[in-house]
């Protein structure tokens, strides 16, 4: 069995502020070494329930933030950025199963730590398929193009929420409460160590649906500026749909993915 655990940081245990996540801070050194241990938690539960071959992937801004010297050594890493599938980098027909730890809720989501879309500079809101689209959707979206079921997510208890309404019956820990966008009540690292680690274990205990989306795929993008949004319309295909606003269809998936990194790219920060 091959798990991938794709690993983004503002859901990880203990994370509250923007200090705790942004590279440039003394606080972030703190947080990449408990990113690290959510992570190799989330292996140890994987190890113990059967998984032969384990993929971490960081999925974090500059995607080199998980300590390889420190992240239990039954996984191979995948670290650095861009990559052809960003967060989701790893995914294939190959995998059996995907975790995704230390997530976040949408852009929108109150109250939740540090809820967002990709780009809290560009994304004011996103769909796919008319569906409200946060990366849980989007991510587990490009799982389920390769048949692949996400079968664990980790963060707040709204990004936990989101992942039900998103996924149905999927695995959860539920790490932190959040209280606002910048304050959790958070468990400490000692609790929610053994707490994901029995959770990735019984996630691999019992099957979970693939989210297959419909083909084709139509991408709905809300961004902050209307600047953003005349960027994005020199895409092909892309049609501009309100001051703000673009819309994309396209033939699948993976498609799809691309394209969305490719508008924010395009959006910028201004």
């Amino acid at each position: 069995m091959k798990v991938l655990i794709s690993v983004d940081m503002e859901g990880i245990t203990g994370v509250v502020s923007l200090s705790h996540t942004d590279h440039t801070t003394a606080e972030y050194q703190r947080f990449r070494k408990q990113m690290t241990a959510d992570a190799s938690a989330a292996i140890e539960g994987a190890l113990a329930g059967g998984a032969m071959e384990i993929v971490v992937n960081d999925a974090h801004g500059n995607m080199d933030n998980i300590l390889i010297e420190e992240l239990n050594p039954a996984a191979r890493l995948i670290s650095g950025s861009p990559k052809p599938f960003s967060m989701m980098e790893g995914i294939g027909p190959d995998v059996d199963a995907v975790f995704f730890v230390g997530y976040h809720a949408r852009a929108g989501s109150a109250p939740a730590i540090h809820d967002h879309t990709w780009s809290s500079s560009a994304i004011y809101n996103a769909t796919l398929n008319g569906q409200p689209m946060g990366e849980i959707r989007l991510n587990a979206a490009l799982a389920g193009h390769f048949g692949v079921p996400v079968a664990l997510v980790t963060g707040d208890q709204v990004a936990t929420a989101e992942a039900r309404e998103v996924l149905g019956d999927v695995e959860t820990v539920t790490v932190k409460v959040a209280v606002g966008r910048t304050v959790a009540n958070c468990l400490p690292p000692a609790k929610t160590a053994p707490m994901i680690r029995q959770a990735a274990q019984e996630a691999l205990g019992r099957k979970h649906a693939p989210l297959v989306v419909k083909t084709p795929v139509t991408l709905g993008i809300e961004f902050l500026r209307s600047l953003q949004a005349e960027r994005a319309e020199l895409m092909p295909g892309a049609k501009r749909t309100g001051a703000r606003s673009v819309e994309w269809t396209g033939e699948d998936m993976a498609a799809a993915y691309r394209t969305w990194r490719a508008f924010v790219y395009l959006a910028g920060p201004f």
